[in-house]
């Protein structure tokens, strides 16, 4: 490590192995990315990211790209929850999230929470694109400081697009230094756990689910486009995830 911060990229690439399954023949990471194919299940190829070493740190740029080509059915996971730390460096890390599915291709995006600790500054930025009848699953779940700790800085943003229309482009910043009124009641409500379910299905399109509450702090809502948005508060990350997980078990 410099203290210009660490550069990495994990990539993954899914392909129909012609025999009823997907193969991997992208499966590399570098640094603090490892990535390692676990047991399949049926069809479909499961990846875990593994962190090789603490991260992001300040002026860290990590990088996790992954594409599902057509036919293909890929699940994606992390080993351990990631935490955001200040680090040497005192400049802003990035962790970029770009992932792309073919027409008929099929990803779920799930790894474990981000945890932004007391001094990080971290930028994340998550990028999808879809084309025709891709199906996804992308779950992102944020907490905003360790135990007993004040979050450091997050910023993060989501650009979800099916054949280059936009179905979903929004952004949040939290903590020191974000704009005022993010821990108001307008935002996070004094809550310390925010996550966002974005699930794409070629029948949303003629039988979309109806908005809806699912609990004080949980929405659901259509998407211009075959997808639903279930944004969800919790007082810490054991409650974000029930409430996430209900909410895909709802869609399922």
């Amino acid at each position: 490590m410099t203290t210009a911060g660490v550069r990495a990229t994990a990539r993954i690439a899914a392909r129909d192995d012609g025999r009823g399954g997907t193969s991997l023949p992208v499966l590399e990471g570098e640094g603090p990315l490892a990535v390692r194919r676990i047991r399949s299940h049926g069809p479909e190829a499961r990846v875990m990211l593994v962190g090789a070493m603490s991260g992001p740190l300040g002026g860290d740029h990590l990088t996790v790209e992954a594409r599902a080509d057509e036919g293909a059915r890929l699940r994606v996971g992390s080993a351990a929850a990631t935490i955001a730390l200040p680090g040497q460096n005192k400049g802003e890390a990035r962790y970029d999230v770009r992932l792309s599915v073919a027409d008929g291709g099929e990803l779920h995006w799930l790894p474990e929470q981000l945890i932004s600790a007391g001094g990080s500054d971290l930028c994340v930025s998550s990028r999808i694109d879809l084309q025709g009848r891709a199906r996804l699953v992308f779950r992102e779940e944020q907490v905003l400081g360790r135990v007993g700790e004040e979050p450091g800085r997050l910023t993060s943003r989501l650009v979800v697009r099916l054949d280059g229309r936009a179905l979903l482009d929004q952004e949040l910043a939290c903590g020191p230094g974000a704009p005022g009124g993010w821990d108001g009641p307008a935002v996070l409500a004094g809550l310390r756990a925010v996550g966002q379910l974005v699930v794409v299905r070629p029948e949303f399109a003629d039988h979309l689910p109806e908005p809806r509450m699912l609990g004080e702090y949980t929405a659901m809502a259509p998407l211009a486009g075959p997808a639903v948005l279930v944004t969800a508060l919790a007082p810490d990350g054991l409650g974000l995830r029930r409430v996430l997980d209900e909410a895909l078990r709802l869609l399922d």
